[in-house]
């Protein structure tokens, strides 16, 4: 039987209102974008292609991640909520790839072995799980792992500013895996960027 394949999408289209005028993805963390941390993860890691969702900031976002090896999809309607990106960025993957792993542009402390760990559960798991989340104290986290298919009905109807949450809610076919510190961790304010 071959290898599930299982690409990775990296959320990157929010406008950051909570974060200030400046956008919040191209703030700077040790060096470089928050944005370009998420993405070097996901390239460090096994999940292939990785197709980064663009929106509101789609010129200055491209720009920090010039020279990477990702896919860009552009999402016109980023303004209608983050459903709107999970869903391009899907479409965008290749026929074929079974599931995805789902990256949020403003987590720089997930790390490869995280987004590996989600693969692999993924993979050695029979039958497949609608979803694999890191918990940590109790608590899921992201990157999340979807399966495309299991999930194909949910995801074309999910919509407004929500992410896989509500549909994995209730779900009993959602393997938990632990997570790292970084899984819990997401930078919404300036405060919170200067506390990393």
């Amino acid at each position: 039987m071959p290898e599930a394949a299982v690409g990775a999408v990296l959320l990157a289209a929010g406008r950051g209102t909570r974060f200030g005028a400046e956008p919040k993805l191209l703030a700077q963390l040790d060096g470089k974008p928050l944005v370009r941390h998420a993405a070097d993860a996901a390239l460090a890691a096994k999940a292939r292609p990785v197709v980064v969702v663009l929106g509101a900031h789609a010129a200055a976002v491209r720009a920090a991640l010039n020279g990477l090896d990702v896919a860009f999809v552009e999402n016109a309607a980023f303004a209608d909520g983050l459903s709107t990106s999970l869903r391009a960025g899907l479409a965008a993957l290749p026929p074929g790839t079974d599931a995805a792993v789902i990256l949020l542009g403003d987590m720089p402390r997930v790390t490869p072995g995280q987004i590996d760990r989600l693969v692999a559960a993924y993979r050695a798991a029979r039958p497949a799980p609608a979803a694999i989340a890191p918990v940590v104290e109790g608590r899921r986290g992201n990157p999340v792992l979807l399966d495309r298919r299991v999930l194909a009905d949910a995801l074309a109807g999910l919509s407004g500013d929500h992410g896989a949450g509500p549909l994995l809610k209730g779900r009993i076919d959602v393997l938990e895996v632990p997570g790292e510190p970084g899984t819990a961790l997401d930078v919404d304010t300036p405060d919170m960027l200067a506390r990393l």
